[in-house]
């Protein structure tokens, strides 16, 4: 059963040579746990529906690549350009090709005190797909999002919790309904498809205990980093990045280190997942 990756990641979540490092690390989980892994990015203008591994290669150290979600892919397209896959777009390009089960590390959301909300949300309402996530990106307004995907009627689903986690740490204080296992999800996604629903199941699935960071201390490097932003003048789809490079410094690298095995540990349960969704479809 194939799981879809993201390429943003490569591009753009993780510095070089963690990014790349990375990338095959996540590959080989999925394989290791019974998956075939299709890494989606653009290259050259083609969309790539399973990266090789010179493709990851090049997109890790190239410096100009795009972070393309869903609005951007046909400019891509058309002006032949490299990019790599946001939430939103992987989302998309993996359902049309037939793939149930998407692994990533946070999905974007709302930012705080501006309006900046992520096309991953809007996504998330027409794409039937699983997707795995450790929760919103720590950088976001958590009550906001999750608010958000309540009204715009995703299904959301906390993995062995009854709390949404909140990226680089396993709680926020926002309760979530909870699925106990991947046969469970399976069953979800298949009701959900059963009644005509277009819209993801969101699993958010918590950082492992010992690589979680506490959740005041990332509220810390946060409020440091959106003044960081503030004073840099930065705007648009450069936000995320940025900020994440910001709480990078002001952690001493902790986050990048958090960053990497939540994504690990998503990698395997989306695998899960995805074995038995096949299960239920024999």
């Amino acid at each position: 059963m194939r799981v879809a990756l993201e390429s943003t990641v490569i591009t753009h979540g993780l510095p070089f040579p963690q990014n790349v490092e990375t990338a095959f690390a996540l590959e080989k989980i999925v394989i290791d746990h019974g998956g075939s892994p299709v890494t989606i990015g653009i290259m050259d203008g083609q969309i790539k529906i399973g990266l090789t591994v010179d493709e990851i290669r090049r997109m890790a150290k190239e410096k100009h690549v795009y972070k393309a979600g869903v609005r951007e892919l046909p400019i891509m397209i058309a002006q032949k350009a490299c990019a790599s896959t946001t939430v939103s777009a992987t989302a998309r390009l993996a359902h049309l090709n037939g793939i149930s089960v998407f692994a990533t590390g946070g999905i974007g959301g709302v930012h705080p005190g501006r309006w900046d909300v992520s096309q991953d949300l809007f996504e998330l309402t027409r794409t039937s797909i699983v997707i795995v996530s450790a929760g919103p990106k720590a950088i976001l307004d958590l009550p906001g999002t999750y608010e958000m995907l309540e009204s715009l009627g995703v299904t959301v689903l906390g993995y062995q919790t009854d709390e949404m986690p909140a990226f680089y740490s396993r709680s926020s204080g926002i309760a979530i309904p909870r699925a106990n296992n991947p046969e469970e999800i399976a069953g979800i996604l298949a009701a959900s498809r059963s009644l005509g629903l277009t819209n993801a199941v969101l699993v958010f699935n918590p950082i492992p205990l010992e690589h979680a960071l506490l959740f005041e201390e990332v509220e810390s490097w946060n409020t440091l980093s959106q003044l960081d932003l503030v004073q840099s003048g930065v705007s648009g789809k450069e936000v995320t990045p940025f900020l994440l490079s910001r709480m990078a410094v002001h952690s001493n690298g902790r986050t990048v280190i958090s960053n990497r095995r939540l994504l690990e540990n998503n990698a395997a349960l989306a695998s899960e997942i995805a074995l038995a969704i096949e299960k239920t479809t024999k």
